[in-house]
């Protein structure tokens, strides 16, 4: 029984309360960092909100057959496409200023990243993000199951009279090298 390909398309919605808890946790930064408060005045003055209301219109993730992509930032823009195969976790995130917004953050771990990039790979504000997590790890898994279907119908599996052919010839050989030692240590 043949499995069809998955088809998948499902983009992420977020919550629009991302753009406040952005003004927020980047303003309040900047006042914890007593040199940045000049700056946390224009933030608060109308610059945040500008800001995070332009990074909420860039923000997209979609999750495909293959993959899982997404774009993010204003002046940095930051889009990245992560083979589902790669993805070894995501982590579903929620902290006490998370949760009053009623926000999560979903970070995803993937085979071979390197400490830096590991910062990179996280998504905040997805609407439902506990069933997008799970969506996410569901077409990882239909898709191993998938190609491990492909592998092991192919031709170039052995197939069980395959094996015993094998087998019969590397006794054979095994014959053969014994022979050959003994005729090694013969000739000593």
């Amino acid at each position: 029984m043949s499995t069809p390909p998955l088809n998948l398309a499902l983009h992420a919605k977020f919550n629009p309360l991302i753009r406040p808890y952005l003004v927020i946790t980047i303003g309040a930064t900047m006042v914890v960092m007593i040199i940045g408060i000049p700056f946390a005045v224009i933030w608060f003055l109308g610059v945040g909100q500008w800001w995070a209301r332009h990074y909420f219109a860039k923000l997209e993730c979609q999750l495909g057959d293959k993959t899982l992509r997404y774009r993010k930032g204003i002046l940095v823009q930051v889009e990245k496409t992560i083979p589902l195969e790669n993805i070894q976790d995501v982590t579903f995130i929620e902290g006490p200023i998370l949760r009053h917004f009623h926000l999560s953050t979903l970070k995803f771990e993937t085979a071979g990243h390197s400490a830096g990039q590991a910062n990179d790979m996280h998504l905040s504000g997805i609407i439902d993000a506990h069933d997008f997590r799970n969506r996410i790890l569901e077409a990882r898994d239909a898709l191993k199951q998938q190609s491990m279907r492909v592998h092991s119908d192919s031709p170039s599996a052995p197939s069980n009279d395959d094996s015993a052919h094998q087998l019969t010839a590397l006794r054979g050989i095994e014959r053969r090298l014994d022979e050959i030692i003994s005729l090694l240590k013969a000739g000593k």
